[in-house]
């Protein structure tokens, strides 16, 4: 649980819920057990935004970190209007940093994800609007920008920690050069690093803080490159 110093750290019960709760999908559970939800889920993730949020002001001065549901804390509850799974509850927790004026969702982001048994720690832009698609693919064979692109992805590969995501098309976009030494990521619809894990022993104290900046650090070459090209 979080307390009167700040971000504590998560807890084992945040997990016990995170897995508890896959196994009881339905609002009765949930109601029943949101106390629990508040407490060790929400409670902490809004502690942790707004350190993390502090942190991350050093690398990006104007990110934005506000600890509110639907902000920086993605709401539990899914959308099912158009899925044919009907179960009401996520069973994960996602933080989310933004970063530029766009809504947040459509500039680059560093990301936190929280499931049972593992972690997700990520730093990109999941999916780019049309106008930005646009922009990023001539960024990305640009005799400048690209050539820059692909340096800062080699680096950052180069810690087998990483791995780059986005890939989404299976055809090249029309009108490119399928030779260019970047036309591989021609194919995204996105792009972002990120690392996956089990469940670090840092999670569980303050250091879980200094654990996630360390990649987002590592990451933020991508975040810079991404945030120039949306301003293009």
């Amino acid at each position: 649980m979080s307390g009167d110093q700040g971000f504590n750290g998560f807890s084992r019960k945040t997990f016990e819920f995170l897995n508890d709760l896959g196994e009881n999908n339905n609002r009765e559970w949930f109601e029943s057990n949101r106390g629990v939800y508040e407490d060790y889920v929400l409670g902490p993730a809004q502690e942790f935004v707004i350190e993390m949020g502090e942190r991350l002001k050093t690398l990006s001065p104007t990110v934005s970190a506000v600890p509110l549901i639907d902000k920086s804390i993605f709401r539990l509850y899914r959308d099912t209007r158009f899925s044919s799974d009907k179960t009401p509850y996520k069973t994960h927790l996602g933080i989310l940093f933004w970063d530029g004026p766009r809504k947040k969702l459509e500039n680059p982001n560093y990301y936190v994800q929280l499931n049972k048994s593992s972690i997700f720690v990520g730093a990109g832009e999941y999916r780019f609007t049309p106008d930005l698609l646009r922009s990023y693919r001539d960024s990305v064979v640009h005799p400048k920008r690209g050539k820059e692109l692909g340096g800062i992805l080699n680096r950052i590969t180069g810690d087998t920690a990483y791995k780059i995501g986005g890939q989404h098309y299976k055809r090249l976009p029309r009108g490119y050069d399928p030779d260019h030494p970047n036309s591989a990521l021609l194919h995204h619809d996105g792009l972002y690093a990120y690392n996956e894990s089990t469940l670090p022993e840092q999670i569980y104290s303050r250091s879980f803080v200094d654990y996630c900046f360390r990649m987002f650090r590592d990451m933020y070459p991508l975040q810079k490159w991404l945030a120039r090209v949306n301003h293009l």
